[in-house]
């Protein structure tokens, strides 16, 4: 072990410039972490620094990514209430890094634990907002390509004095959550493989399971596995969908589902990744998986068209214990749209035509709200909570979607999508109040104009590079009868009835949660944090937060008072639409990424907001004509577009290019995406580009330049 002592500036408190050196110990650990323990936070008490009790003695926890179980988004806080929240005020406040800050923090204990970016963690007294420690796992030295297709951690998951995180590159770390020290970490990828990992592990009992990305830039096969939450010992793994026949199948369930898939579609890896969704029923010890779309996406290529291919865009229920299949429910039949399963599941008890049910919720990508019980997987009821142009109904008997057969393309033609492929309810998770009985969800209306593009399996190949390619265009449209682009939605899914709805700005808000005091919270693109009256939509307090918000909030208490936490600024794969943020003004140079803690009577304040116009660089040499577009069009969609935003439109995950002198100089140019000089900031390397496509790419980087100065 080598230790090393620094001296460094660094600050304890929030916004506050703290001017005194004080000791950071860094301890670079045999596994690659970087841990820094700060010595100079003092050790209060959440008991005692608390301020105002209310005579409650136990504190109100928020452990895990959805709240205390069964992934509700629920808090049983009820000090801020509709009668109280006139008095919800900032209590303090902390500058994080220049990264994705878009994750669900924890509290436990006083305790508040942020991660951001690359699974870096920070630890606070939730109270005072004082620094404990900080953990780095150093992940821009070991992610290599699986930078390209990934922006950072959901969150992190608490169990027994430990704490859990997943890294980009598929590793998933054990620490000890009082210092912070590193105690295990696992592999849960192949790191020569596409996966990569973004989402919560969740806790089940004394295991720890997680999932995996990348069936949309790799030939992906996805799984879950449950580890030792002590040891950090494999338990088991499931496969979701079948691999090679040859190779023989890994349970009964696979056997089941490979007669479900056409072709030779494990060539293709077949799809199917758990990026996000796990739910883990204690009652009934079962896990419940939101499976993903297929790879490729196009239905025709990767299953010539034909059979349900289970079990993608499905929940599969499995034994938690031992990871064995119980019972599955597809949304997507033969899926061809991007409409994975992936999207949060909440549980909940319903009464349901007299009976008192145990069910499940989900409203994935595809526009419906979905009740499902949970002990059998018997369909219950699903009822549409957007325009959906893919299928008019869920069938009451079968449970099967009633497509139009149009969507699918038979004739070769486009199809205008709703919801489009971005999802009426993307990874922002919705909420559910055992109070109210409603279901919240951040809802899109966006559509996409899709097409197969005359794409014959025999032709098509995946995009070399971790370049997004589903075997078919999706092109973003609007619908121009909908004044809004997004709302915050009330749902009762015992009657599928629409509650109430308030719209929000840009495409999607943030996540929801709902508290026990009546109150639903949510975050807006446009930089306001929102409490509504959670029956009636009433916008009850609102807040200036200066920067995006898409992380869903906590509420927790401590010291016998209750406490609203969030973390502001925009990242993630919604950046890829920034041409539908326009008017928002998304700057990844100058945006607040902060970790904000509110309780009543809280009268901090942010710094003024100080905003720096985004201007196109002056290019009077530009000459449009003296390349073709098409190519550098073309590779930059498929290379950049994730992070940086289609036509070169930002909304916050990286630099808006049209913004930046790099577009001028082909050596800097050149040094940056192909050499990776900004690696270490979390820009990946594209080693694989040759000299003419960094020329395309530069000379449509400018051309989107100069369409911005007109």
């Amino acid at each position: 072990m080598d230790l090393r002592i620094y001296k460094p500036l660094y600050g304890c408190r929030g916004n506050m410039l703290v001017t005194q050196y004080v000791q950071r110990i860094m301890i670079i650990c045999s596994a690659g972490c970087v841990l820094f323990a700060l010595c100079s936070c003092s050790p209060d008490s959440a008991q005692t620094d608390g301020g105002r009790a209310t005579g409650r003695p136990d504190p109100i926890d928020w452990p895990g990514y959805g709240g205390s179980s069964g992934e509700q988004h629920f808090s049983p806080a009820s000090e801020i209430s509709q009668n109280t929240v006139g008095r919800l005020g900032l209590l303090w406040s902390y500058d994080l890094d220049i990264e994705n800050s878009v994750s669900q923090p924890l509290a436990i204990n006083g305790m508040l634990y942020v991660t951001t970016g690359r699974s870096r963690i920070t630890a606070f007294r939730a109270v005072s907002g004082n620094v404990v420690w900080q953990f780095d796992p150093d992940v821009t030295e070991t992610a290599g390509r699986k930078l390209r297709s990934s922006w950072g951690s959901r969150g992190i998951a608490y169990r027994e004095g430990r704490l859990y995180t997943a890294t980009v590159d598929g590793n998933l770390i054990c620490m000890d959550a009082e210092s912070g020290q590193q105690l295990w970490s696992v592999p849960t990828v192949d790191p020569a493989s596409g996966l990569y990992v973004t989402g919560a592990p969740r806790i089940m009992d004394e295991m720890v399971i997680i999932g995996n990305g990348g069936a949309d830039v790799s030939d992906a096969r996805g799984y879950v596995t449950a580890y030792d939450g002590n040891t950090g010992e494999q338990l088991w793994r499931f496969y979701t969908v079948p691999g090679n026949p040859a190779d023989g199948f890994e349970n009964d369930a696979l056997e089941l589902a490979a007669k479900t898939w056409n072709g030779e579609w494990w060539r293709y890896g077949g799809g199917g990744t758990v990026w996000n969704a796990i739910t883990y029923d204690d009652k009934y010890k079962t896990v419940y998986l939101g499976v993903g779309n297929g790879a490729p996406w196009n239905h025709e290529i990767r299953s010539e068209g034909e059979g349900d291919n289970l079990f993608l865009a499905s929940i599969v229920a499995l034994d938690a214990d031992t990871g064995a299949y119980k019972w599955h429910y597809q949304v997507n039949p033969g899926e061809t749209w991007d409409y994975n399963a992936s999207m949060d599941i909440a549980l909940a008890t319903l009464t349901i035509g007299g009976e008192t049910r145990d069910v499940l919720l989900q409203a994935p990508k595809n526009g419906f709200v979905y009740v499902i019980d949970r002990v059998n997987g018997d369909f219950i009821s699903a009822r549409p909570f957007v325009k959906t142009t893919w299928a008019s109904k869920i069938d009451p008997e079968s449970g099967r979607p009633v497509e139009d057969p149009a969507a699918r393309f038979p004739d070769g033609g486009s199809f205008d999508l709703f919801p489009g492929t971005f999802g009426a309810h993307s990874w922002m998770p919705m909420a559910f109040s055992p109070q109210t009985g409603l279901v919240y969800i951040p809802t899109s209306f966006i559509g996409s104009r899709i097409s197969s593009g005359d794409v014959k399996a025999d032709d098509w190949a995946r995009y070399p590079g971790f370049g997004s390619d589903g075997g078919m265009s999706a092109a973003p449209i609007w619908d121009e009868t909908n004044p809004s682009r997004s709302a915050l939605t009330a749902w009762n899914p015992v009657d599928q009835e629409l509650a109430w709805q308030v719209p929000t700005t840009g495409v999607t808000g943030g996540g929801v949660m709902a508290t026990a005091g009546g109150l639903v919270f949510q975050g807006e693109i446009n930089g306001t944090f929102n409490a509504y009256d959670a029956s009636s939509g009433d916008r009850v307090w609102s807040f200036d937060a200066q920067a995006p918000i898409l992380a869903p909030p906590i509420a927790f208490a401590a010291g016998g008072r209750d406490y609203i936490a969030i973390q502001t600024g925009s990242s993630t794969g919604a950046a890829a639409l920034g041409t539908f943020f326009e008017d928002i003004s998304i700057d990844y140079r100058n945006m607040a990424r902060r970790v904000l803690v509110f309780a009543l009577d809280g009268d901090a304040s942010l710094p003024a907001r100080k905003p720096l116009p985004l201007v196109a660089i002056e290019d009077p040499d530009f000459d449009a004509g003296s390349r073709p577009l098409l190519a550098g069009a073309i590779a930059y969609g498929r290379r950049c577009a994730h992070c940086h935003g289609l036509e070169g439109v930002a909304a916050g995950s990286a630099p808006d290019l049209r913004a930046s002198y790099t577009i001028l100089n082909d050596e800097t140019f050149t040094v940056i995406v192909r050499e990776g000089a900004l690696v270490r900031n979390g820009m990946p390397q594209f080693e694989e580009l040759a000299d003419e496509t960094l020329l395309d790419m530069r000379h449509y980087l400018r051309f989107e330049a100069s369409q911005m100065r007109q």
